[in-house]
């Protein structure tokens, strides 16, 4: 092989510097790209198809199944109860998430404890964790008064975010429509 031709390829590799200098932009931007991405998604809403109170509806429905400790079927449920609301599936997806490894524990111990406070059971604080059986024995009425204060929590959480949601998606779309108007 001639040395000419040896030379001529090894132009056109990208030289090691000049990739680092890129990796270095694009962490100095990367408030941009964040940005970016939020404007991103105000377009899917402000453009999603359906009514408002639709869109609505759907996101209730998951942030009431979210407040559920149904880990892997808070999805499931959340799609399920958008059916018969005729709301929208996948912001009923998206409502679900409003639970997630940050916030379970404190979402679940509030409502541990709301629902002692609803059905008055207040001898579980007595409760000694050191007999397996004792637990054991009781673990019917925990998930009860769990359940009981995952409904309460989630049935008031989820009509605030319906009311926000029909809110907020009027608010946008105005603001949308406002703004097409002006550029014609």
């Amino acid at each position: 092989m001639s040395r000419s031709l040896l030379e001529s390829n090894t132009q056109r590799l990208p030289s090691v510097p000049e990739h680092n200098s890129r990796r270095r932009s694009k962490l100095r931007g990367s408030h941009k790209g964040f940005r970016r991405r939020l404007k991103y998604f105000y377009w899917r809403l402000v453009r999603m198809q359906g009514s408002s109170g639709a869109i609505a509806r759907g996101f209730a429905s998951g942030v009431f199944a979210g407040m559920f400790p149904l880990f892997g079927l808070q999805t499931i449920l959340g799609v399920l109860l958008a059916v018969p609301l005729r709301g929208n599936k996948i912001l009923a997806i998206t409502g679900t998430w409003i639970s997630n490894p940050l916030t379970y524990v404190p979402i679940y111990t509030f409502n541990f404890h709301l629902g002692q406070w609803l059905l008055n059971k207040h001898d579980l604080i007595n409760l000694n964790f050191d007999s397996w059986q004792e637990v054991k024995g009781s673990g019917a009425e925990i998930i009860l008064i769990l359940f009981v204060g995952c409904f309460t929590v989630g049935l008031v959480s989820s009509v605030l975010s319906y009311l926000l949601g029909l809110w907020l998606i009027n608010r946008f779309r105005t603001a949308y429509h406002l703004q097409r108007q002006r550029r014609k």
